[in-house]
């Protein structure tokens, strides 16, 4: 395998598509709204994939520090990348890649921040912590995929928002819950195959602390209220009735909690975590489609 491709393969490059939809998300509601540019969208788009490259390269290097990577059972959805038990790259390559997608994130983050004003400071500061401090401590405390909800759920369509509009109105958050929601059920049922490595690291996620029945019931509300919130919102005028294309989705979160439910068997699970995935990719798309198909008509 070349230096490029193994540089590159740190990043979980397959994951990427997650921070791609939701700089699409954002963009097509700031374009909804009146505010559009090609150029910013681009460029606000890039160091979002940059920060979610650097979640995803220290969530790696921490994994390794701790042990975790060598009792993990590696999915294609779960169990990081395997560079580093592989011996591809050493800890501190991985922690030096991970910082310095970090920094560019940063620049581009203080672009934005002189361009439409100090507001988006502290959105950048959160940011900053949730990646910081998300392997090494967030996740030794009860419940810590709220903060991969909202750190790369909510907070990167308020940041593409402001980065294009220079605000942050009511309906732009209203507009972000649903994928904090999403984010949050993505992580949470990636992590139903790693109970045992990660509680030897002493890690808290739900199916650890409320064990996999309560973690599924859990997943089921939260999956279920990503389409409840949707159609209250728009009954209430926040959100465009063409968002309504989202529920389309509703076929893949009835899957995700039949495998959630059944997660001690892997020929149910296995398909739940792939239909989780889709469910979290297709319902952003489909509001973003939405809002275009809401600003076109």
């Amino acid at each position: 395998m070349s230096g490029v491709k193994v540089w590159f393969l740190e990043s979980r490059p397959q994951f990427l598509t997650l921070s791609v939809i939701l700089a699409f998300l954002g963009s097509t509601i700031a374009w909804y709204d009146g505010y559009f540019s090609i150029w910013h969208a681009l460029l606000a788009g890039i160091g979002l994939v940059l920060a979610h490259a650097a979640v995803n390269i220290f969530n790696d290097y921490f994994d390794f520090r701790s042990g975790i990577d060598l009792a993990t059972r590696r999915t294609p959805f779960s169990g990081g990348s395997g560079i580093l038990p592989g011996g591809l790259l050493t800890p501190r390559q991985v922690f030096w890649l991970g910082t310095v997608c970090l920094l560019i994130a940063v620049v581009i983050g203080i672009y934005y921040t002189l361009l439409q004003g100090w507001q988006l400071l502290p959105l950048l500061i959160v940011a900053g912590f949730f990646i910081l401090v998300y392997s090494p401590y967030i996740l030794k405390r009860p419940w810590p995929e709220w903060a991969a909800g909202a750190g790369l759920g909510a907070l990167p369509i308020l940041g593409m928002y402001f980065a294009l509009a220079g605000s942050y109105p009511y309906t732009t958050v209203v507009a972000s819950i649903p994928s904090a929601f999403l984010v949050h059920n993505l992580l949470l049922l990636n992590e139903f195959p790693d109970v045992e490595a990660d509680a030897l690291a002493n890690r808290k996620t739900l199916p650890i602390t409320i064990g996999r029945r309560g973690a599924a019931i859990f997943y089921s509300v939260v999956a279920l209220g990503v389409y409840v919130w949707i159609i209250a919102w728009v009954a209430a005028g926040a959100m465009p009735v063409w968002t309504l294309l989202a529920l389309l989705t509703l076929p893949f979160a009835i899957r995700a909690i039949n495998g959630a439910r059944h997660s001690q068997d892997p020929s149910k699970l296995m398909p739940g975590m792939a239909a989780n995935v889709m469910m979290v990719l297709l319902t952003q798309l489909l509001m973003g489609i939405g809002y275009i198909l809401a600003g076109a008509f």
